[in-house]
């Protein structure tokens, strides 16, 4: 089998971009490899759970099926920090259900921070682990098991900033792509209409964030007024948000009070 054999068949499937992507990223595939990518396509499994890597920030991150591929709009968390603290000296953050680590760093690898990062995935803390010592980033942030839900996830005033992209798609919604399909369902479900993760982090943050430190959140769209309302009457400050390239607002960010 050639690599020009593979394009065309995968051509055939998924048109040319998608065939040269994977042609690329996988240049002596065999018949059976080939058969096994063509019925994932089929499948609508994303490109990126296919060759196990997707860019995001410039940087490029191995992912898996046990956690969320980076996603474009998620850039818009990682702009936000770094705006904020652009002139820092220093600063540390945790980055609460990290997946593949793909926020904490982009940050790490482009601001003077170090910190940590938690999943309750073990399967997803062997993703992020890979990526952070890929990116030689092993100095700067620790990977370690944790629950959001659970308030000894962090060392009490641990940090100055947190970030997270939690699970907020509610229990039956019907607009999730395909693609997310074959994402881990407890990287995108989550009860209360989507707001439980969001109310454990509001909660359990206020004891391990530092005094004048910040919190960032991803959010799904039309989401930002009842996320702010459980942030404020956890006892948080909103700051502002901000919007991803299609315009939607995305990310929202509070203080303590």
């Amino acid at each position: 089998m050639t690599t020009n054999q593979a394009f065309k068949i995968l051509s055939n499937i998924a048109g040319p971009h998608v065939a040269r992507i994977i042609t690329d990223a996988m240049p002596n595939m065999g018949c059976l490899q080939l058969f096994r990518v063509s019925c994932a396509l089929r499948r609508g499994v994303p490109v990126a759970k296919i060759i196990h890597n997707k860019w995001f920030y410039g940087l490029k991150f191995y992912t898996n099926k046990h956690t969320l591929d980076p996603r474009p709009d998620t850039e818009t968390l990682v702009d936000a920090v770094l705006t904020d603290y652009a002139g820092a000296k220093n600063f540390t953050i945790a980055d609460i259900g990290t997946g593949t680590g793909c926020i904490i760093c982009a940050i790490a690898k482009n601001a003077p921070a170090t910190g940590i990062a938690i999943d309750k995935s073990r399967a997803a803390l062997r993703v992020a682990r890979k990526n952070v010592c890929e990116l030689g980033l092993g100095d700067k942030i620790s990977v370690r098991h944790g629950d959001f839900n659970r308030v000894s996830a962090l060392p009490e005033k641990s940090v100055d900033v947190i970030v997270s992209n939690p699970p907020y798609i509610a229990h039956g919604d019907t607009r999730v792509d395909t693609g997310a399909m074959h994402d881990p369902k407890m990287a995108l479900f989550a009860k209360n209409n989507g707001t439980a993760a969001y109310m454990a982090i509001a909660k359990n943050g206020k004891q391990w964030i530092r005094d004048n430190g910040r919190i960032y959140v991803e959010i799904g769209i039309g989401m930002e007024h009842d996320v702010k309302k459980i942030f404020e009457d956890a006892g948080w400050r909103f700051i502002k948000h901000a919007t991803d390239l299609g315009d939607v607002i995305r990310v929202l960010c509070f203080g303590m009070k």
